[in-house]
């Protein structure tokens, strides 16, 4: 589990047969099965290599998230997980991105940056709801069937690779795990209620 507030900005250094060579910081301490969130992904620490981390990607990850676009230098927002009775400073990240979606535009409003994404097809999002973009717990508002926005704050804007997107750019996305049990269970309700009004009970 993680918080979406990303602790270090590390450096894709190497991607190849399906494992992330990634730079961390060198005071982390990593132990062999760890967790740590990549660009919002939950990947496992395996070895290191000199400054390097080095996590595996199983099929299901290499299809769900952009890391794969990625090349060498890229910028991956960080974040090791959540610690029992730790600060939940953001809101409940689990690192399994549900998706890749297209930044479509970044504007600079006051001293934030407003973000305007696509909507996936499968989007669980309301307004002010929480939204993990490449890893970053940011909030939703202006949500469209084909669009949202959020704002990055500068803290933010500085402190993650957000900066360094650009219109067209792939991002990963993982809606509020909230948002898709509370979805989950409607429709579950809706299958119930349809099985019942079949079977003569309304």
């Amino acid at each position: 589990m993680f918080t979406g507030i990303i602790e270090a900005v590390g450096k894709l250094k190497s991607y190849a047969g399906g494992r992330l060579a990634v730079e961390v910081p060198a005071d982390w301490k990593l132990e062999a099965g760890e967790s740590v969130a990549v660009n919002g992904a939950c990947l496992t620490y395996t070895a290191s290599r000199g400054r390097a981390a080095l996590f595996d990607l199983s099929p299901e990850t290499r299809r769900r998230t952009a890391l794969g676009l990625l090349g060498p230098g890229a910028s991956l927002n960080l974040e090791r997980a959540l610690k029992a009775g730790a600060r939940l400073g953001g809101h409940f990240v689990t690192g399994h991105v549900d998706g890749v979606v297209k930044l479509l535009a970044a504007r600079k409003d006051a001293d934030s940056v407003t973000l305007e994404l696509e909507t996936g097809p499968d989007a669980v999002m309301v307004e002010k709801g929480s939204v993990a973009l490449d890893g970053v717990s940011l909030t939703v508002f202006a949500v469209t069937p084909r669009s949202f926005r959020t704002a990055v704050i500068p803290h933010t804007w500085a402190n993650t690779s957000l900066k360094d997107l650009k219109p067209g750019s792939a991002v990963n996305i993982e809606y509020d795990i909230l948002g898709k049990y509370a979805r989950a269970g409607a429709a579950g309700d809706a299958a119930l209620r349809e099985a019942l009004k079949k079977n003569g009970f309304f």
